[in-house]
């Protein structure tokens, strides 16, 4: 079998990401408070990648990039192993069910073939479905995760020329609820979407058509995961803001991306209830839950006589085997 890749793989060939206080370097990367929810340093460290946004400053040092956390360069390498031997034994986990690992072995992906995840912080997130799904495949599949914590389709069209350079062979692309942030949210008050429905829709249109032409066939969409309202209404550092999100401006998103040609992973049921404290980010049962629902998306259109749905192209040929996950 294949042996596990070391490190991750994005665009700077490492998923490197308030100042996050100085501790020991075996810690581990999850640290959290009384109520079981990640410590603010925490997911500060989870979900920003530095790398990712200040590219004009050239290449990053992991010493330079933990300094912007406010540690030391032994303790973050730690932490981002952490980190990675989370989401790795959650692949495992996954692939102990022997009908998940028959799913898997049945994905789409060739040998070869270059797998490009587009979004934001969920899909962003150290612990994210895509970085689980990274430990699911073979070797000779690789995984670039180019997505940015905070990004809206708006901005995701400004990344076309990275993307491009890259000529994926996949994109797998989760993005939109940053469109639907409301400014000047409050208990009286809707606010006003930071990017309008319409743009939204025409910002998908639009990366679509022009991200990666030569991917045609080879195009997926992952919907918003859903909002749990009670706690995203009463989270207080959105209170504060004076922002805020609601559910229906997410359910919009998806019934357009459910709506077309491409194939389309709805998120939202299975990620119920699977929130942190903010009621937006997901949990890593969350993030285990949406990597789940994408191989079974993926698997039911490539099946042997499936005549419903939406197929996925280019999955002809011998299976590729998942890749060999230590338990």
């Amino acid at each position: 079998m294949p042996k596990p890749k070391s490190e991750p793989e994005n665009q700077n060939d490492t998923d490197r990401s308030e100042p996050i206080s100085p501790a020991d370097p075996a810690a581990p990367a999850r640290q959290e408070d009384r109520t079981g929810e990640p410590s603010p340093a925490d997911k500060l460290l989870r979900f920003q990648q530095p790398e990712k946004t200040l590219r004009h400053l050239g290449e990053l040092s992991d010493d330079r990039i933990a300094g912007l956390f406010g540690l030391d360069g032994g303790t973050y390498r730690a932490r981002l192993r952490a980190y990675d031997d989370q989401v790795r034994e959650t692949a495992a986990r996954l692939l102990r069910d022997p009908g998940f690992a028959d799913r898997v072995a049945r994905l789409p992906f060739r040998p070869g073939q270059l797998v490009v995840a587009l979004g934001e912080s969920t899909t962003a997130d150290r612990l994210s479905w895509c970085e689980v799904l990274r430990h699911l495949l073979p070797e000779d599949v690789r995984l670039v995760n180019l997505a940015v914590s905070g990004l809206t389709t708006t901005q995701a069209l400004a990344q076309l020329p990275q993307l491009s350079r890259f000529r994926p062979d996949w994109v797998l692309c989760m993005i939109g609820a940053n469109d639907t942030q409301r400014l000047g949210r409050s208990p009286g008050a809707p606010g006003t979407r930071l990017v309008s429905a319409a743009e939204t829709e025409r910002n998908l249109h639009a990366l679509r058509a022009l991200a990666a032409p030569d991917t045609a066939d080879r195009w997926v969409w992952l919907t918003p995961s859903g909002v749990d309202q009670e706690r995203a209404d009463s989270y207080p550092h959105f209170l504060r803001a004076g922002i805020g999100w609601a559910a229906e401006d997410i359910d919009g998103i998806a019934d357009f991306l459910l709506g077309r040609p491409e194939p389309t992973v709805d998120t939202r049921r299975v990620t119920a209830g699977l929130h942190l404290d903010d009621g937006i980010h997901l949990t890593p049962e969350g993030q285990r839950a949406v990597v789940a629902a994408l191989v079974d998306t993926l698997t039911e259109h490539t099946a042997p006589g499936a005549t419903t749905g939406r197929t996925v192209p280019g999955a002809s040929g011998e299976p590729v085997p998942p890749r060999a996950v230590a338990s």
